[in-house]
């Protein structure tokens, strides 16, 4: 992951400064818990100090959009990186437990990859052209949450009647991650409208 992350975001920071072409980095809300929590926490953030560092040294246009939680169609439902709602979707397909780490009251700020879709768009355009707000947004760093968030238990709980099992908690676990920057709402006009609570019963509960 380091590898990926740090070397191959400074492979692409390289390449876009060469060619002149902005870069829009995305990041993780994960910048704003314990940076040395883990290997992902740390070579996120750290893609965005090689960002700022090419934007310093170089004046090269670049942007931090960071996620939080995405959820939607084509999500992971295998793997290391895998999000809670997919870990959820593969057990409940097979019909297993929902697995619950620590006592499930952790919250989460959870994100439509549509409405980061939205972000990205918006962010793209206005590194090319200022946009209606006037916003200069290079060298910004957007916060791409809804602004909500949730419990692991009130996911569980949109699933309705179903059986669920608690685990040990995963070390490196933030307790709760929500958003309070406004700044992508007033410099972009972004409005997520996303919900992970009605995605659930929308797209897994048959009963509705």
């Amino acid at each position: 992951v380091i590898n990926v992350n740090v070397n191959g975001t400074a492979n692409v920071l390289e390449y876009a400064r060469i060619n002149r072409i902005p870069v829009i980095y995305a990041g993780s809300s994960s910048a704003h818990g314990d940076l040395y929590a883990n290997p992902y926490t740390f070579s996120k953030w750290s893609g965005e100090e090689l960002c700022k560092l090419y934007s310093s040294v170089y004046g090269l246009p670049t942007t931090i959009c960071r996620f939080y939680n995405v959820f939607g169609d084509g999500q992971l439902t295998e793997g290391a990186y895998c999000t809670v709602l997919g870990i959820f979707e593969r057990q409940f397909k097979a019909g297993e437990p929902l697995t619950i780490t620590s006592d499930g009251e952790q919250r989460r700020d959870f994100t439509d990859v549509m409405d980061i879709v939205d972000g990205l768009v918006r962010c793209g355009r206005s590194l090319l052209i200022p946009n209606e707000y006037n916003a200069r947004v290079s060298g910004e760093t957007f916060e791409l949450g809804n602004g909500m968030n949730y419990s692991i238990n009130e996911l569980a709980d949109a699933f309705g009647d179903y059986p669920r099992e608690y685990i040990p908690e995963r070390p490196g676990e933030v307790r709760e991650s929500l958003n309070t920057d406004t700044k992508a709402y007033t410099m972009l006009g972004w409005k997520p409208t996303g919900d992970i609570i009605r995605y659930i019963k929308e797209n897994y509960i048959l009963d509705k």
